[in-house]
């Protein structure tokens, strides 16, 4: 098991950690050296031990906070899945009710093209929908082939006179 020197406060300690951890370790320990330093600015010559516990127990507060906060954002995370799984099931869903108006829709103006294809073709039996002439030769409009317009003599002002 490999062992490190740390320096905190001015003095050394031989310290063993697992492989690898040295750096880390050392890391810490300059860290709580540091604060003990922020300490002994703060408030003077007060005792190596009572600087030591102070840093000690700011470092375990800020610890402390940090954990408080990774909770807060850990639950606010899963609340937020949560929404984000009841969003897409929600989309599911509005995506199918939508897909099966659709369909009802396509249907409903098919049933109408065919009824309207029906009525037309009962309204005006006998004529070639195609060349858009009726049996006498004469085109949708009333117009005769040669496009003089064809008068029926039943009305009072049936025409030219």
């Amino acid at each position: 098991m490999p062992q490190v020197t740390v320096n905190i406060a001015g003095k050394s300690y031989r310290m063993a950690c697992a492989d690898g951890e040295e750096a880390h370790l050392d890391g810490l320990a300059r860290l709580l050296d540091g604060r003990i330093a922020e300490m002994r600015e703060a408030f003077g010559e007060i005792g190596d031990m009572r600087l030591q516990v102070m840093a000690a127990l700011t470092l375990a507060d800020e610890l402390g906070e940090a954990r408080s906060k990774s909770a807060r954002l850990e639950a606010e995370i899963a609340e937020l899945k949560g929404i984000v799984a009841n969003g897409d099931a929600r989309a599911h869903d509005s995506e199918a009710r939508l897909a099966g108006a659709i369909v009802k829709a396509s249907e409903r103006i098919e049933r109408l093209a065919r009824s309207l294809n029906a009525t037309s073709s009962a309204a005006m039996p006998g004529q070639n929908t195609g060349s858009g002439k009726d049996q006498a030769g004469k085109d949708q409009a009333g117009k005769d082939q040669g496009g003089a317009q064809q008068w029926s003599g039943d009305r009072a002002d049936s025409g030219p006179g």
